[in-house]
């Protein structure tokens, strides 16, 4: 029995396994000091020039700063770490494609209070998925040591299968981990920040995904200016929606790749090819249109 804690080099259907049955796992030191330094220095000043939350759900001692693509460079090696693709392609392979829901560094500071438990789905307009169906998959980064001192998030395991009633007889852990791991969790379970009671901030990097149909809860098109997104791979640009989402969903104009669009070709989107492996559904549709 593991307590939720895996090494980077264990297979991703057996983390992304325990998590479906939990709502959570964390990787131990997914990656190195040296790219945790260079987050740290490049998001700073944008840390610095973000305002206190608005009310005690917000924090009102916690700063979320987002638009990490384009602000922060080193954020980019966060969002497509291999260990993260794996799990969360795992996660959410009932879907046809998944992309960039949310970056955002959350700084919780000193005097902060416990935040109130919630379901990260409930974004979606409180929509009430099915209980079986996963709309999202969420990474938090330690860029600092998570302790059960600075605030390190509680989450109340399994409570993702369970009604609110039920849950509330689940007892909350805390993810303490060391700088440079990764918690996973699923929308549906319950969790929140913890209190701060130390005399240092707690930095966490909130990076999270969701299945290519939904909206994207931070505006990847808005938050990284064109100009910035044209300098970028594909495979980061995909990952951030420049992509159909799914049969029919995201193409520009005439009909126009959403990446082609964006590189300035007028390709067209090529529907059958890219959803015929990927989804019975679709094949099954078009095998209709043909008979």
């Amino acid at each position: 029995m593991t307590d939720g804690h895996f090494a980077a080099t264990t297979p991703s259907r057996e983390i992304s396994a325990f998590l479906y049955e939990n709502g959570y796992a964390i990787v131990d030191d997914a990656v190195d000091a040296a790219v945790m330094d260079r987050l740290a220095f490049e998001a700073a000043p944008f840390v610095e020039g973000s305002a206190h939350g608005r009310d005690t759900y917000d924090g009102q001692h916690t700063r979320r700063t987002g638009a990490l693509i384009a602000r922060c460079p080193a954020a980019r090696t966060l969002v497509m770490h291999p260990v993260v693709r794996g799990v969360v392609g795992n996660f959410l392979a009932h879907a046809t494609t998944y992309q960039l829901h949310l970056t955002q560094l959350i700084t919780i500071e000193p005097g902060e209070t416990k935040q109130k438990p919630h379901r990260d789905q409930m974004a979606f307009d409180f929509f009430a998925f099915p209980a079986d169906y996963h709309v999202q998959c969420n990474t938090m980064w330690a860029l600092t040591d998570f302790t059960a001192a600075n605030g390190a998030t509680h989450i109340a395991p399994g409570t993702g299968h369970m009604t609110d009633a039920d849950a509330e007889a689940v007892d909350e852990i805390q993810a303490t981990m060391r700088r440079g791991s990764v918690l996973f969790y699923d929308g549906k379970v319950l969790h929140g920040g913890g209190a701060n009671t130390s005399d240092r901030p707690r930095q966490g990097v909130n990076i999270t995904y969701a299945v290519g149909w939904v909206r994207q809860e931070e505006n990847q098109y808005l938050a990284c200016p064109s100009d910035i997104a044209r300098t970028l791979d594909d495979d980061l640009l995909k990952m951030m929606g420049y992509q159909q989402g799914a049969f029919a969903l995201g193409y520009v104009g005439d009909q126009v790749d959403p990446l082609a669009a964006l590189r300035g070709s007028n390709e067209k989107v090529k529907t059958v090819g890219n959803f015929r492996d990927s989804n019975d559904a679709f094949q099954t549709f078009v095998d209709d249109l043909n008979r």
